[in-house]
């Protein structure tokens, strides 16, 4: 650079929601800070309003037709390019990891890895939970009696505090590969791997609405989700521990009888084995009656 060369300004990133396949900043204009594991300072992330969870419900029911009614093979080969464009993005992730958990390179590569691998290891049960957990039952006359699972609808998530990016990746897929649609409350001390897990999303073959992600407290949007009348069921695994505020949730989500996944009494180990139980709690039993010989 010569010395009469203007040094060059910086591009600062905006962090932003991610509703409706868009990233519009907080309808409260209000922003919280970031910092990485050290306590230094990394970015100021949009603070999620009342107003913001509404429009992220509203997104989420929108998309829920067309998701649903997508073959289970589509659904798998969408959740499979989300896991490439994560795999192209791969030092984006690795930076985002290191800052939120405090990893090394090793570790913080273990956990990027395995977040891509479990993306496809969710694609690959797409076609295959209904055969899974379906069943044709044995009735006493000429009938066929046909049981199969189909998705239960809008999923409001409280995604894990610790495993930013692992722990978000194996309570999203599971709900979206089954034709659901969710909107996810980010870890509120590490919500950059959340946006930048919605930055793959929106370039890869995700409809709009599927996935909508709020950054900070859950306490300031997580209230007013488990009251919404257009959401069906609670994921409350980032409540880990907090048996008060997962109970207030569990209650105010009884006004409407969703379904409930309850927060753990400790964060889950995600790099266990994760089975197939995550995929099923969001699934109602849909049984039908066929005279045999029409």
């Amino acid at each position: 650079m010569s010395p009469t060369t203007p040094a060059r300004a910086s591009v600062r990133k905006t962090w932003k929601l991610y509703i409706g396949g868009a990233f519009p900043r907080s309808e409260s204009g209000y922003s919280y800070v970031v910092n990485d594991a050290k306590g230094q300072f990394v970015a100021n992330a949009a603070m999620a309003s009342r107003k913001d969870a509404r429009d992220a419900v509203q997104a989420a029911r929108k998309a829920f037709g067309g998701w649903s009614s997508k073959t289970a093979y589509n659904r798998a080969q969408i959740l499979y390019r989300v896991a490439e464009v994560m795999e192209d993005r791969r030092p984006q992730f690795l930076d985002a990891v290191r800052q939120s958990e405090g990893l090394g390179s090793r570790q913080a590569t273990q956990v990027v890895d395995d977040a891509v691998d479990r993306l496809v290891w969710y694609a690959g049960w797409a076609d295959k939970i209904t055969q899974v957990v379906g069943s044709a039952n044995p009735v006493a006359g000429p009938y066929f009696n046909l049981s199969s699972p189909e998705p239960t609808g809008v999923v409001a998530v409280v995604a894990p505090q610790r495993s930013s990016l692992l722990g978000l990746v194996s309570v999203v897929a599971p709900a979206i590969v089954t034709g659901n649609t969710t909107v996810v409350l980010a870890s509120e001390e590490r919500p950059l791997p959340a946006i930048t897990f919605a930055e793959v999303l929106a370039t890869s073959d995700v409809p709009g609405g599927v996935v909508n992600v709020l950054t900070g407290p859950p306490a300031a949007t997580a209230p007013w989700l488990a009251e919404h009348m257009d959401v069906n069921a609670l994921d409350l695994t980032g409540l880990a521990g907090d048996d008060e505020a997962a109970a207030a949730l569990e209650a105010s989500a009884a006004e409407n009888l969703k379904r409930v996944l309850r927060a753990p009494a400790a964060e889950p180990d995600w790099e266990a084995d994760p089975g197939i139980d995550r995929m099923t709690a969001f699934l109602e039993t849909k049984t039908v009656w066929h005279p045999i010989g029409l």
